[in-house]
């Protein structure tokens, strides 16, 4: 936390403020919409909304980075001054770009696909549409942040064994019981005795990886809070990796079970193959989606919740509603760690399932 708060106050300078003009603040009073606070909320985006104050938006800018056709772009997200829909243009380079509902396009291109109120959006491979955009987006910056943080807090623990012969203390004796959980608990009995140690790097990393940022998610009032394990292009990577690791680790048991089903009588194999090879993928799919709709559908309960004392407008509300975040929130940190257990879980078993020797 120490570290966090002096980050926060090294990037306060670059907070920027997107005002709206004259426009008064009786103005810009809307209709309460939840379902677009909802959205604003678990969606990716280019930099980190922080407060809103007299009719002035404040957020803390990341980085653009685009690859176009006239080479490399790089400019922060504040000269879009907070607006999603593509009423500000930003020219860089001869080449002039709007941001509309999170996707950045040549303002040109933007212009010929929108026919009145409608928006025909062009193909995410559609170059000539869009550039090519590796920028810095708020999920981006957290899986960043949360792989320094754990590499920081494991340097430490590596240190203190090292100063301390073996003997956990402080930071370790905290992280030692995890280590172990996850190595007794669920490497050694689904991988096996002999061959969990080679696969135990990647399922520490899955583990503490998803646990962090599943709580980074959780914290009220976190500038840098970000919906990374709601986000299903992040739990595809990751269950990903975990279906190559098992594929490659794969010995001619697995291959066999596979191809040739022990058991099938042999005018089966036609149908069983088939099966066999799609139960493959819808391993990691299952994988995929779990965590991907956990993780969203727990963020989307709270601000439901959130959203009640302004779609009711009633001081009795609040009281009500608040409890329930306040127990939805417990449970959430409770999803938390069971998030990243199951998906630690089922890793290890797919992984043990692919290098489980035959029984004779």
């Amino acid at each position: 936390m120490k570290y966090l708060l002096v980050l926060s106050v090294v990037l306060m300078p670059f907070i920027s403020k997107a005002t709206n003009g004259d426009q008064t603040l009786a103005d810009e009073i809307e209709e309460f919409d939840a379902t677009e606070l909802i959205q604003h909320h678990i969606a990716d985006s280019h930099d980190f909304h922080l407060f809103d104050y007299n009719g002035d938006s404040y957020s803390l800018p990341l980085p653009i980075i685009l690859w176009t056709k006239n080479g490399l772009v790089t400019f922060m997200s504040s000269e879009f001054k907070h607006d999603e829909d593509a009423s500000v243009v930003v020219e860089k380079n001869g080449q002039e770009f709007v941001r509309y509902h999170g996707n950045i396009y040549y303002a040109d291109a933007f212009a010929s696909k929108v026919e009145g109120e409608h928006f025909e959006a062009p193909s995410v491979m559609d170059f000539s549409q869009r550039p090519v955009n590796f920028s810095i987006t708020k999920n981006v910056f957290s899986l960043i942040l949360s792989v320094i943080l754990i590499f920081v807090l494991f340097n430490a623990v590596a240190k203190s064994y090292k100063k301390n012969d073996g003997a956990p203390k402080g930071l370790t004796g905290f992280l030692e019981p995890l280590v172990i959980f996850v190595r007794d608990e669920i490497a050694i009995p689904n991988i096996g005795e002999k061959k969990h140690g080679k696969f135990m790097p990647y399922l520490l990393t899955v583990f503490f990886l998803i646990w962090v940022n599943n709580l980074f998610g959780l914290i009220p009032f976190f500038p840098f809070s970000a919906n990374l394990t709601g986000n299903i292009a992040f739990t595809f990577t990751m269950a990903t990796i975990t279906f190559l690791i098992t594929i490659f680790s794969g010995n001619k048991n697995y291959w066999g079970h596979i191809f040739n089903t022990p058991g099938v009588p042999l005018w089966l194999a036609p149908i069983m193959i088939p099966v066999e090879i799609m139960g493959m993928f819808t391993k990691p799919i299952a994988l995929m989606i779990r965590l991907f709709a956990n993780i969203t559908a727990g963020h989307i309960i709270i601000l439901s919740l959130v959203s009640l004392i302004f779609i009711f407008k009633s001081v009795f509300i609040s009281p009500v509603s608040g409890a329930f975040v306040l127990f939805m929130s417990a449970l959430e940190i409770l999803v938390a760690a069971l998030q990243a257990y199951v998906f630690t879980l089922l890793s290890a078993l797919f992984i043990g399932q692919a290098v489980e020797e035959g029984h004779h």
